[in-house]
């Protein structure tokens, strides 16, 4: 099977090719592991799964309905001077928008922002802890401070480690390896779903006052088992299993797990052999190194949203490519590191993402070929779900697995071996 379809989605820009060159890098990432262990190695994928991947909220169906996806006070607002993007579909991000405005409500919030310069509301949002951004074209993101410190940072980077024992050959790439999930909404928990659908033992552990929302669970969470951890009282349980974990993902902000002693340079000094990957929205340097942002946020900051829109409006791609490209690439460098039997830190930024995109050529308008969407049904405990499954295949059969009950596992890995032994 080839990939031979390249125009899924309107829009400007080649959003195809950034979803195919993703993908097509983990499958040969896999291809790569499963050599190495001596498992059978025929791993593919095909243009209708990449297409139904990279647009999986949009497909997603619970007891035949369709979750929404975005919460009120999340989108484009008008301001005085132009638009503001905001995230709110996390209460806690929704509050901090309501401390910033006094709005409850989307038309409240309309309104408030009519009198702000994008600027100042951008601040009052983020000073009360919340996620929005100017809206900003390409030459604008060139100019500012943060672009301009980390331009010449990578999409995806990689520092070796310490040898490691390569994987004990199994039927799939990564069958016995143990994945410590620290990671949440999409690009994080996309990579860490693919790991586990090849195989992997993958445990996610989320803080039990701020919950993963239910349809992000279900939409990411094909064979991996969920676990709640307050790390104010569980940190040190968390550590362990960190150094008894074959790889660790983290997906918050750089510097906020250092407390914990759950740092990527924390958990690589506690076992070098360990494959340690961090991914954020901004990278790990410069004046937004520590700033919280999603992919929508980072499409408006960057300049995408004002080439998707038009003069009244800006717009958004038509799916959440930069989430679901870096975690692909994010799987592909984990799966790397462990078929070169090396330890390490990778880190990845949906800014990369951003970058290597505006650095394609602009396509002309034109309609998207239509495409076949491949969905599986899962029971789950949250109910009876359809949903695209990850975009490779193994023996040109689909990976999906159960879903299993967010919260619902025990703060340990699934066996009792220490780690897992060479081949």
């Amino acid at each position: 099977m080839s990939v031979t379809v390249r125009r899924f989605w309107r829009g400007p820009f080649d959003v195809e090719a950034l979803a195919i060159e993703s993908v097509e890098a983990a499958a040969a990432a896999a291809r790569r592991l499963a050599r190495a262990r001596g498992a059978p190695d025929e791993i593919e994928t095909t243009s209708e799964l990449i297409a139904a991947a990279f647009a999986a909220p949009s497909h997603l169906r619970v007891d035949g309905r369709a979750p929404a996806q975005w919460a009120p006070l999340s989108g484009f607002v008008r301001t005085r001077d132009g638009f503001l993007r905001t995230h709110a579909n996390y209460p806690h991000h929704a509050e901090a928008i309501t401390r910033a405005t006094g709005a409850a409500d989307r038309p409240a919030l309309d309104d408030a922002a009519a009198s702000w310069r994008a600027d100042d509301l951008e601040q009052a949002i983020l000073d009360a802890g919340g996620v929005a951004t100017r809206v900003r074209t390409h030459q604008e993101w060139l100019a500012h401070p943060h672009e301009q410190a980390t331009a010449a940072d990578p999409w995806i980077s990689r520092a070796d480690g310490a040898e490691r024992p390569v994987l004990a050959s199994a039927g799939v790439p990564l069958d016995g390896a143990r994945i410590l999930d620290l990671t949440r909404v999409l690009a994080g928990p996309s990579a860490t779903q693919l790991l586990a659908c090849l195989g992997a033992d993958v445990l996610r552990v989320d803080p039990p006052h701020r919950p993963e929302l239910t349809p992000q669970h279900l939409l990411t969470g094909m064979g991996k088992r969920s676990a709640v951890a307050d790390l104010a009282d569980d940190a040190e349980r968390v550590r362990a299993l960190a150094r008894e974990a074959d790889v660790v993902l983290i997906g918050y902000r750089p510097g906020s797990l250092e407390r914990f002693g759950l740092s990527p340079e924390q958990i690589a000094a506690d076992d070098p052999t360990t494959v340690v990957a961090q991914l954020c929205a901004w990278g790990d340097a410069g004046p937004w190194g520590e700033a919280r942002g999603f992919d929508s946020i980072v499409q408006a900051a960057t300049g995408i949203a004002a080439e998707c829109g038009d003069d009244d409006q800006p717009g958004a791609l038509p799916v959440q490519a930069l989430d679901y490209a870096t975690g692909a690439r994010l799987a592909a460098a984990v799966m790397d590191m462990l078929a070169d039997a090396r330890g390490g830190i990778v880190h990845a930024s949906l800014l990369g993402a951003a970058r290597d995109l505006l650095a394609r050529p602009r396509r002309e308008a034109g309609a998207a070929d239509p495409l076949g969407v491949p969905v599986v049904n899962l029971t789950t405990p949250h109910g009876e779900i359809l949903a695209p499954p990850p975009p490779l295949l193994v023996g040109r059969r689909t990976i999906e697995r159960r879903v299993g009950g967010y919260g619902a596992a025990e703060l340990a890995w699934a066996d009792q071996r220490t780690r897992i032994a060479p081949g």
